[in-house]
């Protein structure tokens, strides 16, 4: 590897050196605050360094790994989210007694997944950072030991995922079989000569995209999600929602890119189906749910459904509207699944509508923040959710993806129903009374979510340009 190389590899090299440190420390000196202060200044060292490394034109090492604008976005908001996940972690794993230190370490080993992903080139980086990334979930998910729900929820997620990786490496196999290649561009190029798709490569991508439908939750390989979401800590909720999915969509997005729309009818049949299918699905589901995590998970199908219509478009301005829609989508999880986290309990999070109650007057700021994350889920002009679903659409028409836009539309008119069900809950009066205590960086993250959501919905050039 070339001197180069390693300059663009730096903040990755970060991240997988930030356990090895943390373990090290661990055997100094066993202390939580100091681990999560560690965490948090690798995290801001990766950060940092990616505005030193942004480069005028595309950076491949080897045939495995690609640095681009889009790529090292993807990484900016994932190591900007795990930041505010590490933070919601600590006033989570606070409550909590027990090993937690290790709790880190495992979360960066999942972040270098995630990381990996965003800037693979190659099938093989593709599953070594897919399987990074999963494997670290499992031990994530049940790492409360002591509620029954999560260990129920990390078999789940374990048995569902390992059956995506099966699809994937079968799907992997066929494709290599058929082009004798395992680059994203060669397959791409060698799909570009017009010929029909042999039933060896739509068996191929049949299969991945299975896989990839897995880990997204898209409709009909979503049955985990509702389950996995109620069941892990709602830190590690957050990051599934947020990071992991977002990571799989950016491989996804790079997959497609190459293609610049040409996708065979076939291909686009299929994924637009799924994406109505996901949409309807996600929200008519989340309708009827008292389980506020469930209606997350639910809410979330749908979103996945929404952002598949970047996938079909193929251009530069479907795939900015795609890393907009991941930067405010995260945002708005966050949000929510911050104040499940600082209203949780030892024993229990706060999960059922009816722990909602009251909450705007006793405290205001968590109401607020919750209020606005689900008006920004919702679409809400004046709100981050508005202009990133606008660009959506726009997106969309332009690629005269018709029915994919009007069918957000409807959907998102739909799901105001059941985030407005939450927000009429918080503003009912009640004589309950419950006393939350947040470190001061917790609430400063609270009062910075906040904002954002405002700010890039009334200023969204801020991200996007002018």
């Amino acid at each position: 590897m070339a001197t180069t190389d390693f300059l663009f590899l730096f903040p990755i090299m970060v991240i997988a050196g930030a356990p090895v440190m943390m373990m090290l420390i661990i055997v100094l000196v066993r202390n939580l605050k100091v681990i999560y202060t560690s965490s948090l200044v690798m995290l801001g060292i990766a950060l940092l360094s990616l505005f030193t490394i942004v480069p005028q034109t595309t950076h491949q090492i080897g045939s495995l790994l690609i640095i681009d604008r889009y790529g090292i976005m993807f990484l900016g908001i994932i190591f900007f989210t795990s930041m505010l996940v590490t933070v919601l972690s600590y006033e989570y794993l606070c409550k909590h007694y027990g090993e937690r230190e290790e709790y880190f370490i495992i979360l960066f080993v999942a972040v270098l997944g995630a990381s990996i992903l965003v800037i693979a080139n190659h099938f093989v980086t593709f599953f070594l950072g897919l399987e990074t990334l999963s494997i670290s979930l499992y031990v994530l998910i049940a790492y409360l030991r002591s509620r029954d729900q999560c260990i129920e929820a990390g078999v789940k997620f374990l048995v569902i995922a390992s059956l995506a990786t099966a699809f994937l490496l079968f799907g992997m196999g066929l494709i290599y079989a058929g082009t004798g290649t395992m680059s994203f561009l060669d397959m791409a190029q060698s799909m570009a000569k017009g010929k029909p798709l042999s039933v060896l490569l739509l068996a191929g991508y049949g299969l991945i995209f299975t896989g990839v439908g897995f880990k997204l939750a898209l409709v009909p390989f979503h049955m985990w999600a509702p389950d996995v979401y109620q069941g892990a800590p709602a830190p590690v909720t957050a990051f599934i929602a947020t990071i992991s999915k977002g990571a799989v969509l950016a491989l996804a997005l790079r997959l497609f890119a190459n293609h610049q729309g040409h996708h065979p009818d076939t291909i686009r049949i299929v994924i637009s189906g799924i994406s109505i299918l996901s949409m309807f699905t996600g929200n008519l589901l989340a309708l009827g749910q008292t389980s506020v995590k469930r209606l997350l998970a639910y809410s979330s199908i749908a979103h996945l459904g929404y952002l598949l219509i970047t996938l079909l478009a193929g251009t530069n301005e479907g795939i900015e509207a795609a890393i907009f829609y991941i930067l405010v989508y995260s945002l708005n999880t966050i949000g929510a699944f911050g104040a499940i986290s600082v209203l949780s309990e030892q024993i229990r999070d706060a999960d059922n509508i009816t722990d909602f109650e009251g909450l705007f007057w006793h405290n205001p700021l968590i109401a607020i923040l919750l209020t606005l994350s689900f008006l920004s889920l919702a679409g809400i002009p004046l709100t981050a959710g508005f202009m990133s679903k606008f660009y959506l659409v726009l997106a969309g028409v332009r690629s005269g993806l018709w029915l994919l836009a009007f069918s957000l539309i409807i959907n998102s008119a739909i799901s105001l129903y059941y985030y407005l069900r939450v927000i009429k809950t918080m503003f009912t009066p009640t004589d309950t009374v419950k006393a939350i205590r947040l470190t001061p960086l917790t609430g400063m993250v609270l009062i910075v979510i906040t904002f954002s959501i405002l700010l890039l919905g009334i200023f969204p050039s801020i991200v996007t340009g002018p």
